[in-house]
């Protein structure tokens, strides 16, 4: 085996990017405090070409070097706007047709691998705080929940982590 050179890996030109077909999935980031998970976040965003990134509330916005240091080069092509709150993206994405889905442990969650994104898309999907999750009040709103199967014993992931996990199974079925 030998690994790929950047030559052939087939990478899109900032230009090409922008005009590429998008997976009809928005991420809605609910009160985020790390940059370097913002960051983290647009780089999956790029990775699986999603339509787009919803920054709410006191999640940090580009530019910031923070940001730029783990987005490695991303807040450049995925399009991204701010909203002062969550609630506010949510019904703006929602007066625009998507269905809404927060990543939470919660009553009546689907378990992501029983989730098939395809069904409902255009799609957004809230990623909570570090702490707290998505809040209460915008969980109200959304039109399900999907959880991360977990096993050990913190049945807790990393925003961005969780980011790649879910990005990764709701764009697989539409390769």
């Amino acid at each position: 085996m030998r690994k790929l050179s950047m030559d052939e890996l087939g990478r899109k030109s900032v230009s090409d990017f922008k005009e590429a077909d998008k997976h009809r999935l928005i991420l809605v980031l609910d009160n985020i405090r790390s940059m370097h998970n913002v960051g983290s976040v647009f780089r999956s965003a790029d990775a699986f070409l999603v339509e787009g990134i919803c920054l709410c509330g006191y999640t940090p916005q580009p530019p910031h070097r923070d940001i730029h240091k783990t987005a490695l080069g991303a807040t450049e092509t995925v399009d991204w706007m701010y909203f002062p709150t969550t609630l506010e993206a949510v019904e703006q994405l929602k007066s625009k047709g998507y269905k809404i889905f927060a990543l939470e442990q919660a009553e009546g969650s689907t378990s992501l691998e029983q989730f098939n994104a395809n069904e409902h898309l255009p799609a957004a999907i809230v990623l909570g705080n570090e702490v707290e999750g998505v809040d209460t009040a915008v969980l109200q709103h959304c039109d399900g929940c999907i959880e991360i199967p977990q096993f050990g014993m913190k049945h807790s992931l990393n925003v961005s982590v969780a980011t790649g996990i879910v990005l990764w199974e709701a764009v697989r079925g539409t390769m």
